[in-house]
């Protein structure tokens, strides 16, 4: 993946007046955003997903821009086929799985037997062992069903990016163990590129190539995942001038 994530934007409140200066370029396919709560990493990912639209910079992933302030290029959230993955998942709580699943294909479908379901929502419902609970809603799901429906429908769409906004922060413990260890083969398998927020080391160490530090709105510090401790801090090398 080529990524080039150039923005600016000032965010005003009646408490506070915000700045996001953010500028990252890398080759990896897998970043995370590493950052204490008011940092600037939602709204980040939000740009990049076009739920938030920049004063000022450049969005692009392989070649693709997504904006440029400069040429005037600010596509639709549809039209850039982003797959974002909320903490809370953002299923609909009257609409069932199969029906979660779907959402974003524009079918108008409606139906609950998997082998109705239109190709890209079938495979991942398969892959996801889903079908059991096609006909259930959001409430009556496990914390690891409800995860698993999130992502079938994030990826029914075939995305070019997918964006995971603190995955498994709501967890417990042992389930977050293994749906970190999931979602990491997943990575593999899909070879999607990714960027994740997270204030947890260990997640960016299995989930990220590098590491990106956010503090006040801007990029402090960058590191390789791999050379994480995840018992201890993060600890960030500077990046380079």
């Amino acid at each position: 993946m080529s990524l080039t994530l150039s923005i600016q934007r000032t965010v005003q409140s009646q408490a506070r007046q915000f700045t996001l200066d953010i500028d990252i370029q890398t080759d990896v396919r897998h970043i995370a955003l590493y950052g204490p709560s008011g940092s600037g990493k939602s709204l980040t990912v939000q740009s990049v997903a076009g739920l938030l639209k920049p004063d000022h910079g450049r969005i692009s992933i392989n070649g693709r821009v997504y904006f440029d302030s400069q040429q005037g290029v600010d596509l639709k959230p549809r039209q850039r086929r982003v797959a974002y993955l909320f903490q809370d998942y953002g299923l609909f709580p009257h609409l069932t799985a199969a029906q979660n699943i779907c959402f974003g294909l524009n079918t108008g479908w409606f139906n609950r037997r998997v082998q109705d379901l239109p190709a890209p929502a079938q495979r991942w419902a398969r892959a996801f062992e889903l079908e059991p609970v096609l006909d259930s809603y959001p409430s009556e799901l496990s914390g690891g069903q409800k995860q698993r429906c999130a992502l079938a429908r994030a990826l029914a769409v075939e995305p070019e990016i997918l964006l995971l906004d603190e995955p498994l922060a709501a967890l417990d413990q042992d389930l977050r163990i293994r749906l970190r260890a999931e979602l990491a083969q997943l990575q593999r398998q899909l070879d999607i590129p990714t960027i994740l927020i997270t204030h947890d080391p260990e997640d960016a160490r299995v989930l990220a190539q590098e590491v990106y530090r956010i503090r006040d709105g801007r990029i402090v510090d960058c590191c390789p995942a791999d050379e994480l401790d995840p018992s201890h801090q993060l600890d960030l090398i500077p990046l380079q001038s």
